[in-house]
């Protein structure tokens, strides 16, 4: 696991405990919809990452891009899978998604090992 992955993962973690250290309900709610959403379903939970993932990548959000690329690589996407991904993204999104996905290639590379 790459030093990149590790710290994200840490803070990721550190910042969602001191958000869910608050107690406040609505807040909880939204972060057990978050995880629910991503669980086997009709569709899988690897399509369900690769969809967070195109998603995030047309919103923009580095945070959200990180932690997809991370997941869609643990649960078994492939180098196909990233590629066509990053292919839709970019079509819906724009040549203004080509910074965030150069940031999402470089990760993926990262994380062959």
């Amino acid at each position: 696991m790459s030093d990149k992955v590790k710290r994200f993962k840490k803070e990721r973690e550190e910042l969602n405990q001191m958000v869910l250290a608050r107690d406040n309900i609505d807040i909880k709610r939204f972060f057990a919809l978050d995880n629910a959403v991503y669980r086997d379903g009709a569709l899988n939970a690897k399509t369900k990452e690769l969809l967070g993932l195109a998603t995030s990548l047309v919103l923009r959000c580095d945070d959200c891009i990180t932690y997809h690329v991370i997941r869609a690589r643990e649960i078994g996407a492939t180098d196909a899978e990233f590629d066509e991904v990053m292919a839709i993204g970019m079509v819906v999104g724009g040549s203004i998604t080509i910074p965030h996905v150069r940031r999402a290639e470089q990760l993926w590379k990262e994380m062959e090992d």
